[in-house]
Formats: structure tokens, C-alpha cells, sequence
């Protein structure tokens, strides 16, 4: 029989030699986060025997020991939780004792129909950075040492390497001890590579010839001084670089790139190099060096630090941190600001694919960074503003999503497709609402495809078959004409036509915890 925590404590049963057996399930965000290397730590300091595994729904723990001892397990399960989880839910039940030898992580168990919260991706941690940093260490300048990016190699769940992008790549067999060794932090960490064995990087020319290079970074950084473009692969896509002190370097960016007034974000080394030259509140500071590592718009105090191309008749900036380790040693070895913007044309979505980028990015790019780790999900940088103290997602993607917004009640499963500029869709399940990153204007094939592919990769991680579908009221926009085709073919599934702006001030209420009644305005460019 299943319990809360609180309710569990005191239970088990027994065998006569005092020793209980507890079940327990997990669920949130407890898979690519160190969970159970985790769980395995505290069963063992704690001397419990018993098993942890992922499951496609949770993760099952299952434990016999004294009474007692279980009962400080299962506090410490709570109150110790690796940084990056996020426990929704801990459910016990007591079994039978079967007499365990040890404690163990198995091997994960798929379950039809079953769901997971799946970890965003986040910024380099300080063990990492400082291994990618040390010259005394196996990992120095490597841009990939890593304990997990996480949604952007994911295919499906549960959480275990053969279902990444990273299963082509066998561990050698250093990286095969981090993985295998209980106390090491890389313990069952799906991402783990070194130079020997992981991922590496390729650097080439406008039209795809191999330039050779011993140290591609170095060469990036030496071209990017001489004023090149440079499109780099990173976490979740393509990035556009140049000098962003370089005035015509920007400018050609900008015509090449067709975006002729739109402000570019740039990313400096470190937080003291931004205070140098912007005014950082202690809010923006934490959200500059925060996990999710967001472009963060600040007002800037020395116009003269970047071009005045970078972001024209603005007195803000977008600025962000490094959030890779390729960043970090890139940004160290060119010692320059550099804008970073989304490798695309103005209104495609970002080239997430080696061919895909020298074919859509040609014409843009003098020199193009390649890796050959895949990205299974395309992901944008966020972008955030603090007002008032308080963070405000201008673009939600990269650190955030998929990280459900948790609803005050159960819902049913429901896609809401979105409008057509700056699109989102929201998938729904349970009590969560799946809020994708962001997409882009739906103005092209390209886009749309984007689209109909993250709905669908949503769709499998989270077990979704929607049974209301949602869309807006405007005949023309791609959005609405997708969501009018589904329904041509599928049976039994409602489909609901929201009007625009009222979907505009429905989200301001849910944003702020409201039901209404409201009266609400919407300065907005267009509707229907």
C-alpha cells in the first residue's frame, strides 16, 4: 500500500530479527540530475541493502534495514536532494523482507504509458569548469567535459545513454571507471567523455573544406580577432560569432544576416568584466551566474565596451556568461567581448546539424566550428529582464524548458498550438503544463517544421495524446492551419478556437497565480 512521506515514516514490515523492507517512489525532476548516485550514497552511509532504478514514470527505490534507519533514509531522500532535482513526490509502501546482500542501481525498466519531468540544460558547474581549466588535468581545454546537457541529447526516457545522442561514443576505460565507481561524482552521469573518447571538434571553411587546426578554439579565437565570422556548433544549436568591438564586423553580420536593426546579445568572460562596463544589480548578477545562465538585459555604463552596431540606440544590453565549457575557453582565448547570436537567417529557426548549417548558414558565415556530438533538440538561449527584483522570461528555452509550469489542478491532456509571431505551444498532463521553448515566427517551412517536430518529441517524452486541442482564431496563421488539418483527420479529439488577446490576458492570470474575474488590456500589434 502506497503512503505519503509524511505518513510512512513509522512503517514497513518487519522481520523477526527487526529488520523492515519500504518501496519507494520518486518522481520530478530526479533523472539526469545525480539522483541515484545520490540514493545510493545515503542507502549506503545509512547501511541499508536494496536496489535504485530509473523508470519511464519515477524512480523506484526499494530498501530493508532497521526501522529506524530507514526512517533517517527516507528524511535525508528529501532534504538532501541533489541541487539540480526537483522531488515532487515521494510515495512508500511496505513488502515483505527478501533479505538483500547489498545496495545497488539496476538497470533501468521502461513502462508504457509512464512519464518523467526531463532536466533542462545547464551551465557548466564548478567542478567541471575547474577540471577544463587545470593544465595538470585529463580534461584541460576539453569543450566537452561535462556531468550532462541533458534535454538536448534526449530521445527518450528513461534517462540512460543508449537512448542520447551520446551512445555513439564508448567510454575508455578511465571514463568507464568514473561511470562504474559509486563515490565518483560522474557515477552513472549518461554524457561522461574525455579527449580519448568523446566528442571533438572540427573546424572548416565557408564551403565545407577541412582546415587543419591543432587547436580549432585557438584558431577560432585568432580568426574572430581578425574580424571573421564564425559559426559555432554549442548545447542546443548554431551560434553566429564576431567581435563585438569590431564595428564592421558587426555591420556585415547584420547585413549578411538580414537583420538590419534588431539588437544582437553578446557573451563576456565574466561576471566582473560585465560590471566593468554595466550597471549589475545584485538580481541580475544572480541571474547572470545562475544554472540557467540567461541572456540578461542590463543598462550599460561605457557605450564604448561593444560597438554601437551591437545593439543601435539602445542604452541596454544583452549580455551573457559562458555556459559550455567550449565558451569558457573560447572567451578566455579571444579575451573580447562577442556577439552570439542564433545561427539562422532573420525568422528560420536555429541550424542545429553540421550539413543543415554549412548549407543554410553559407553566405554568412566565413568559418564554421563543427562537433560531431548530435543534437536531438533545438534549443535557443533565453532571455530575461529583472524587474522589480524579480526575473521576467522575455524567451524561454535553454536552462528552463522543458520544465513544466505546475497547474493548480488536474488537467486534461490538451495541446494549445499558439500564436504565429514568437510561438510557444503548451502540451498538457496531470497537474503539469508542458511549455515548449521557444520556437520562433511561423513564417516559413523551416519554422513550421520546427514546430511540428518539438510537438512531437514533447508528445513522446511526456506519453501525450491530446484530447483538446487549442488554437487561435486566426484563419492565416500556420499555427491555426495546423491544428485545422489535424482536425480534418483525427476523430474524438475537441478542438477549441481561443481569440488572441484573451489568450494574452488568460496567461497573465495563470502567470500570477489568479482565476479572475479580471479585466484585462492588451497592447498588442495584431489579432483576430
Amino acid at each position: 500500500m502506497a503512503r505519503s512521506l509524511d505518513r510512512s515514516l513509522n512503517t514497513g514490515t518487519r522481520s523477526p530479527g527487526g529488520i523492515s523492507r519500504m518501496t519507494v517512489s520518486v518522481r520530478g525532476v530526479v533523472q539526469g540530475v545525480g539522483f541515484r548516485p545520490f540514493v545510493y550514497q545515503i542507502a549506503t552511509k545509512h547501511g541499508l541493502k536494496g536496489w535504485v532504478c530509473n523508470t519511464s514514470g519515477d524512480v523506484k527505490i526499494d530498501v530493508e534495514g532497521h526501522q529506524a534507519v530507514i526512517h533517517d533514509f527516507l528524511i535525508d531522500l528529501k532534504a538532501l536532494a541533489p541541487p539540480l532535482s526537483r522531488v515532487e513526490g515521494i510515495s512508500t509502501g511496505s513488502a515483505p523482507v527478501v533479505g538483500y546482500l547489498r545496495f545497488e542501481i539496476r538497470e533501468s525498466v521502461a513502462e508504457a504509458g509512464k512519464y518523467q519531468l526531463v532536466s533542462p540544460d545547464i551551465a557548466t558547474c564548478q567542478p567541471c569548469l575547474k577540471e577544463t581549466l587545470d593544465p595538470s588535468d585529463r580534461r584541460y581545454r576539453y569543450p566537452f567535459t561535462n556531468c550532462g546537457p541533458r534535454f538536448t541529447i534526449i530521445e527518450d526516457i528513461p534517462y540512460d545513454r543508449p537512448k542520447t545522442t551520446m551512445r555513439t561514443f564508448k567510454m575508455c576505460p578511465q571514463c568507464q571507471h568514473e561511470y562504474e565507481d559509486p563515490l565518483d561524482r560522474r557515477f552513472h552521469a549518461q554524457p561522461n567523455a574525455c579527449p580519448r573518447c568523446g566528442p571533438s571538434l572540427q573546424l572548416v571553411d565557408s564551403v565545407g573544406n577541412i582546415v587543419p587546426a591543432d587547436d580549432p578554439l585557438g584558431e577560432i579565437a585568432r580568426l574572430l580577432k581578425e574580424g571573421r565570422i564564425v559559426a559555432i556548433k554549442g548545447l542546443g544549436g548554431f551560434l553566429l560569432a564576431c567581435d563585438a568591438t569590431n564595428a564592421t564586423a558587426v555591420s556585415l553580420l547584420r547585413e549578411r544576416k538580414r537583420r538590419p536593426s534588431k539588437p544582437f546579445a553578446i557573451m563576456a568572460a565574466s561576471l566582473e568584466e560585465v560590471k566593468r562596463r554595466c550597471f549589475v544589480s545584485p538580481a541580475e548578477a544572480d541571474l547572470l551566474t545562475s544554472h540557467q545562465s540567461p541572456i540578461v538585459l542590463v543598462k550599460q555604463c561605457d557605450t564604448s565596451w561593444v560597438s554601437p552596431e551591437v545593439a543601435p540606440r539602445l542604452s541596454y544590453l544583452g549580455v551573457m556568461l559562458p555556459y559550455t565549457p567550449l565558451h569558457h575557453i573560447l572567451l578566455r582565448e579571444v579575451a573580447l567581448p562577442l556577439v552570439m547570436t542564433s545561427g539562422n537567417l532573420s525568422e528560420e529557426p536555429i541550424a542545429k546539424d553540421n550539413d543543415e548549417a554549412l548549407r543554410r548558414l553559407k553566405g554568412i558565415a566565413d568559418y564554421f566550428l563543427l562537433h560531431n556530438r548530435g543534437i536531438y533538440a533545438r534549443y535557443d538561449d533565453s532571455v530575461a529582464i529583472v524587474d522589480g527584483e524579480k526575473p521576467q522570461l522575455i524567451r524561454r528555452a535553454r536552462g528552463y524548458a522543458p520544465n513544466p509550469v505546475r497547474l493548480p489542478f488536474k488537467a486534461k491532456q490538451v495541446l494549445a498550438c499558439g500564436a504565429e509571431l514568437k510561438n510557444t505551444f503548451c502540451l498538457t498532463r496531470d497537474e503539469y503544463a508542458f511549455l515548449s521553448q521557444h520556437i520562433g515566427d511561423l513564417e516559413n517551412l523551416e519554422t513550421l517544421e520546427h514546430f511540428e517536430n518539438t510537438i512531437q518529441l514533447y508528445q513522446k517524452l511526456f506519453r501525450i495524446e491530446p484530447e483538446v486541442v487549442a488554437y487561435d482564431m486566426h484563419p492565416e496563421y500556420l499555427s491555426t492551419k495546423y491544428a485545422l488539418e489535424m482536425a480534418a483527420q483525427a476523430k474524438g479529439i475537441v478542438f477549441v478556437p481561443v481569440q488572441h488577446h484573451h489568450a494574452h490576458i488568460a496567461s497573465c492570470l495563470a502567470d500570477n497565480g489568479l482565476r479572475g474575474p479580471a479585466i484585462g488590456v492588451a497592447l498588442d500589434g495584431t489579432g483576430f
